[in-house]
């Protein structure tokens, strides 16, 4: 874990060692990626049982390629009453917050006599990619599937990888819950080249959302232009600014919460108080050893953990920015007056009593973040992901008559004589 202070001499330098450290993938993951999509892309279903054999374990032919979706409703039905309605108070938290997202489409004319607009439609097919490694994640789940279908999705179409063949049942509740129309036991990059080009089973879908490992992520980036994406999410990144008025145990757990996601998470404390941060510290040492995820969480913590102390918190807000994170709380008396300063991040969480685990499940908003710095230009899965917009404009003669010499002008100007003829043939002008 590294200590800085920005009153430390050094500390320009160590910051920027800090907002530079690479934690994503390598030349050899984009070279495997690159085999890996070849071979789907050329072989099809073939090589994705020979990927799946390799990677998970399991025979598709024998444990079955596709999940009936009467054992995603069985699997929902089954679940214990408690989990149930855990998962629909997440479900029904998440569409609301979505359906608000949803865009409208404009028309409008101008002084010119010109109509013009925008018209909204959904994607015809989605595939969505769940994790299936190291733990299930029924939440992506929801957060990949709901706004998809609040966008209009008529296509739904679910990949997550099974480890010797087996499901956890809490995914296929959250896929029958989300509203998919098919699950398949396919994973890693060879079930993101099946969504981008189609196999002989599976059709090709519009776009590919949905996190997953450093191949996955590669394979996301080098499939974009054939299909769309949501983005390319590296590991995953909280940074905390708090003030010495919290319980050190609280923040110690919120950044932990995210160490115990994978190795190369980032966890990262803000604080303008010393002492606190020494008691975060120790905090979470002690924490580190209850969790039955300490080894994952403990090297995060080791490799790419931090604390700062500045002077004040306002003065933390700029350091934020450079970091543009996934993930950021405000634990302090006014969190909202350090939003209003801060640019660049994922997802704000405001106030001592809003942990990111909330947001991570029944909150609303999505979990599906940019990382990687990229919170400075992309933001969260939407359903606008999901759709894309149509531009329309309608003329009559006298609003021709009104644009066509200057577009005339310009095309020309342009050495472009066909597109001049276009509009002056119309006009009836010497062009």
């Amino acid at each position: 874990m590294i200590r800085l202070s920005t009153a430390d001499a050094d500390f320009a330098a160590a910051f920027a060692t800090l907002v530079d450290a690479r934690r994503e993938s390598s030349a050899d993951v984009t070279r495997d990626v690159s085999t890996i999509l070849r071979s789907v892309r050329d072989e099809g279903d073939a090589a994705l049982r020979a990927f799946t054999q390799k990677f998970d374990g399991h025979d598709l032919d024998v444990t079955g390629w596709q999940v009936p979706l009467a054992d995603c409703a069985a699997a929902f039905e089954a679940l214990d009453p408690e989990l149930r309605i855990a998962l629909e108070l997440a479900a029904t938290r998440i569409r609301a917050y979505h359906e608000k997202q949803r865009p409208e489409d404009s028309a409008f004319t101008d002084a010119a006599g010109v109509r013009l607009g925008a018209r909204w439609r959904a994607v015809d097919a989605a595939g969505v990619y769940v994790p299936g490694g190291r733990a299930a994640y029924p939440s992506t789940l929801l957060m990949n599937a709901i706004p998809a279908k609040v966008a209009g999705v008529e296509r739904l179409v679910v990949v997550t990888p099974t480890p010797n063949g087996e499901i956890a049942p809490l995914v296929l509740a959250a896929a029958h819950l989300g509203g998919a129309d098919e699950v398949w036991r396919i994973g890693g990059a060879q079930a993101i080249a099946a969504l981008a080009w189609g196999t002989g089973r599976i059709a090709a879908v519009d776009v590919v959302t949905g996190p997953g490992n450093a191949w996955v992520a590669e394979a996301k980036r080098q499939v974009y232009g054939v299909v769309g994406i949501d983005m390319v999410a590296g590991p995953s990144e909280i940074v905390v600014v708090a003030d010495g008025k919290n319980d050190p145990d609280w923040i110690a757990a919120d950044l932990l919460s995210q160490a115990e996601h994978d190795v190369t998470t980032q966890s990262i404390l803000f604080t303008d108080d010393a002492d606190f941060a020494d008691a975060v510290a120790a905090a979470v040492e002690a924490q580190l050893g209850t969790l039955a995820t300490e080894q994952v969480a403990r090297t995060a913590w080791e490799t790419n953990g931090a604390v700062v102390v500045t002077q004040t918190l306002d003065e933390a807000i700029p350091f934020v920015d450079r970091l543009a994170p996934e993930h950021v709380e405000f634990a302090c008396d006014d969190p909202q007056a350090l939003f209003d300063l801060l640019r660049h991040a994922g997802s704000a969480f405001l106030g001592r009593h809003t942990p990111e685990a909330i947001g991570d499940y029944v909150a609303g908003p999505n979990h599906v973040l940019p990382t990687g710095r990229r919170a400075r230009f992309a933001s969260g899965l939407g359903v606008a992901d999901f759709m894309k917009r149509t531009s329309f404009l309608q003329l009559d003669e006298a609003a021709l008559r009104k644009l066509g010499p200057a577009t005339v002008a310009l095309a020309n100007a342009e050495g472009l004589p066909a597109h001049a003829k276009s509009v002056a043939l119309r006009l009836r002008l010497n062009h």
